[in-house]
């Protein structure tokens, strides 16, 4: 089956015809597949429509990843990577695959107008922030709608900010909105904070910031920018305007699958299913990171499964029958 994907500014890059290995995607999980399958003498290529790191890229600072007792912010930790796998030959397609035959051997992929043929390939496309879907989202995004605090924050210098989710993402990104914000209120649906206590204790020093339990957002109000966020309580059902310059969302994470739909086998939210191994319902073809049903979703997870994923191709290509041996 052969799909068609919409395609977004691709780059401008030599692109071989074949290559032992197409990862598509390039966070985490992908860099560090490269850089396996590159220092094992792969041809390996990368197929990123962002940043290097993907979604980690968007995190201010990262603390719980190992090796770093201080942290590391982000963008650096994802430099870092895509520098690694750069180093053994690995090479970096910026945009998005137009199409692809995944059940064709050798696999078809085309980028940026160009078809390359790959013996395997890995999905680690990752996930994305997850929206509310609720009136003035769309309509407002980039106007004080955001999703990323260390994109975002430096704008509202001053500014009453609402973050929606009191999960770790949610708490931990609205720590670093307090440099910026003069106050800071979290929406949360649920009766009860999600968020680890450090993270909580966190916030409550910032001495900036307050929680608002058990309340729905209805929807986002403003007229060409955000001017406030109308929520109900969930008990009561009375419903307030909540005053405030812009509105992070962080409530979920959803697989970005979109383009593989009847491609290869999904679970019932979109993820993608795959064995112990890694290895999808199509040979040659295999899921790494957080796109994979029942992934633990922390970067050290991720890292470790593009590895593993890697090393499960480096063995199958390896005894796999070559063209015109017996």
């Amino acid at each position: 089956m052969e799909f068609s994907f919409s395609v977004s500014g691709p780059s401008k890059v030599d692109l071989a015809d074949s290559y032992d290995l197409v990862i598509i995607g390039g966070g985490p999980t992908g860099l560090t597949a490269a850089i396996y399958s590159s220092r094992a003498n792969l041809h390996t290529l990368i197929v990123e429509k962002g940043a290097p790191g993907g979604l980690v890229a968007t995190t201010e600072w990262i603390e719980n990843y190992p090796g770093f007792p201080e942290g590391v912010a982000g963008p650096e930790l994802g430099r870092a990577m895509q520098q690694q796998a750069q180093r053994f030959g690995a090479e970096i397609f910026h945009g998005e695959p137009e199409g692809m035959d995944l059940r064709s051997n050798p696999k078809k992929i085309t980028l940026g107008g160009k078809p390359v043929t790959a013996d395997a390939v890995i999905i680690a496309t990752g996930t994305r922030p997850r929206k509310l879907g609720v009136p003035g989202e769309v309509e407002l995004a980039g106007r004080g709608v955001s999703y990323c605090a260390t994109c975002d924050g430096p704008f509202f210098q001053d500014k009453e900010l609402v973050a929606v989710g009191a999960g770790n993402s949610g708490v931990q990104e609205s720590v670093f909105l307090a440099k910026f914000a003069s106050k800071i209120t979290i929406v949360e649906y649920l009766p009860t904070i999600q968020a680890e206590k450090i993270l909580v204790d966190r916030f409550n020093r910032t001495g900036k910031g307050s929680f608002l339990l058990n309340h729905e957002v209805i929807s986002i109000e403003g007229e060409g920018k955000v001017s406030g966020v109308r929520v109900r309580d969930r008990e009561s059902g009375k419903e307030k305007v909540i005053p405030c310059s812009g509105v992070f969302i962080w409530v979920g994470l959803k697989p970005q699958t979109e383009g593989f739909k009847g491609l290869v086998k999904l679970d019932e939210w979109g993820y993608v299913e795959a064995d112990e191994e890694l290895r999808t319902d199509i040979e040659g073809v295999w899921a790494a990171g957080d796109v994979v049903s029942g992934a633990v979703r922390q970067i050290a997870a991720a890292v470790g499964s593009g590895a593993k994923a890697a090393i499960g191709i480096e063995h199958y290509l390896s005894t796999k029958p070559q063209k015109g041996v017996d």
